[in-house]
């Protein structure tokens, strides 16, 4: 797992700065992103960058390359997370969201799409730590059950593989199933290649050749 000080941070966040004469409700929300900043800064967290929910920031992503995003939305949390979950949607990374939208009812959705954590109506600076901590190593199981998926269903397509190809050997030069499983083994021993790899180019040749 990934040392919670050694994280690159992004915040995601509404940019108000511009603001000429900024509402209550803007300025609750100025304050609270940089209640945030200074919390993540004072754990020793690396912040990054700071940026808004916008039609740029998958660019943005891919030139900071953070370990993980934060989103902090005081309102409208689905239109922040959808710009976040399309902009990583090619690169996932963990997504931590700090809300006060209490509309929960595409948290499941949130979930799914890659969101680790979904904090609603809190935001004490001692919290953010444990729950930055729970926010990764759940990413980090997820992300390990998802390349052991991809590890099985790989070998199960090389088994396929590797059974046409023994069954064209059997069929062609009147091999036993293990004498072709052998020849296969062999083959693939010469050439330094793994038992799928052969048993593809020996079922591509037998395409070609016709």
């Amino acid at each position: 797992m990934t040392p919670p000080h050694s994280l690159r941070l992004v915040v995601v966040a509404p940019d108000l700065a511009s603001s000429d004469a900024p509402d209550e409700t803007e300025l609750a929300l100025i304050e609270r992103s940089r209640q945030l900043r200074i919390g993540l800064l004072a754990d020793g967290f690396n912040l990054v960058a700071t940026l808004p929910a916008d039609t740029f920031l998958r660019e943005r992503l891919a030139q900071l390359q953070p370990d993980m995003i934060i989103v902090d939305a005081e309102s409208d949390a689905r239109d922040a997370l959808d710009h976040v979950v399309m902009a990583t949607r090619d690169e996932r990374r963990p997504i931590v969201l700090f809300t006060n939208d209490e509309d929960t009812g595409h948290v499941k959705d949130a979930v799914a799409a890659g969101v680790c954590a979904y904090i609603v109506a809190g935001l004490a600076p001692e919290r953010i730590r444990p729950i930055l901590e729970v926010a990764m190593a759940r990413f980090e199981h997820e992300q390990g059950l998802r390349r052991e998926l991809a590890d099985a269903k790989t070998e199960l397509q090389e088994r396929k593989v590797i059974d046409r190809a023994k069954g064209l050997l059997m069929q062609r030069q009147g091999l036993s199933e293990q004498a072709a499983y052998k020849r296969l083994r062999k083959a693939a021993m010469d050439r330094g290649l793994r038992l799928g790899e052969v048993a593809q180019r020996m079922l591509d040749a037998s395409e070609l050749l016709g």
